[in-house]
């Protein structure tokens, strides 16, 4: 991928980082799922989003129990259920400017009616198995960009990494079964990584990873998604 398109993929990416940096204070207790995803989806079109690439959905937001769900865009809907003073809200973001996607999700801790945070370090004081889903999508991330290389096969990178999450007593919870797929100019051209798939890494510009998990016995679904990309062999987030 020339210089001139991963800038653009990188401008959309940071919309949609600017946006959870958004939803941190808007998300409160009492908030419904469809008043933040309306508020996500008016942030990133003020921002210059002038599309949704994933089935017209700009932002998938689910809380509690909700946030085990894994459907189709062609399915979801925002429901009015709303946020609790202890709780998890996981949001998935789909922007696009004229072909260029974003892809980008977060699983949010709400403390006291207020968001501490998406990452593990800040979220002192929050419920054990909140910090443990957060912890263990953290270091899915940082074992997949230790674990592949350019000249591995999607399949391989899902199975090491589904096995990854069977021994840390988690279970992949995507529809699908896949843990990402790589970016393209149609939704319907996506390459998964998934079993069976024998594409090559070095063979994708770019490419999402995005293990969606419960802990086995659990409740609450927890996901991480960010853009990955090779440049010298070294793997690299948009």
């Amino acid at each position: 991928m020339n210089s001139n398109k991963l800038a653009r993929h990188k401008n959309v990416q940071e919309i949609a980082r600017d946006t959870m940096k958004f939803l941190e204070s808007f998300i409160e207790e009492g908030i419904a799922e469809k008043e933040i995803a309306a508020a996500a989806e008016k942030y990133m079109k003020e921002r210059g989003i002038n599309s949704f690439w994933y089935h017209g959905v700009g932002a998938f937001v689910f809380v509690r129990e909700r946030t085990a769900l894994s459907i189709s865009g062609r399915e979801y809907a925002p429901s009015q259920a709303k946020v609790e003073a202890d709780d998890l809200v996981t949001v998935d973001l789909s922007p696009e400017i004229d072909g260029f996607w974003g892809d980008f999700a977060r699983t949010f801790v709400v403390s006291k009616g207020k968001v501490v945070g998406t990452e593990s370090e800040e979220l002192g004081g929050s419920p054990a198995e909140f910090i443990e889903g957060v912890k263990t999508e953290e270091i899915l991330h940082r074992e997949f960009q230790k674990m592949i290389s350019e000249g591995m096969a999607f399949e391989e990178a899902y199975q090491r990494i589904n096995s990854l999450i069977n021994e840390l007593d988690y279970e992949n919870l995507d529809f699908k079964k896949n843990l990402g797929h790589s970016i393209e100019k149609k939704k319907d051209n996506r390459i998964y990584i998934e079993a069976g798939s024998k594409k090559i890494f070095k063979d994708i510009n770019l490419f999402t990873f995005e293990p969606h998990i419960r802990k086995k016995g659990g409740k609450y679904g927890f996901k991480r998604e960010d853009i990955y990309y090779f440049k010298n062999g070294k793997i690299n987030i948009l």
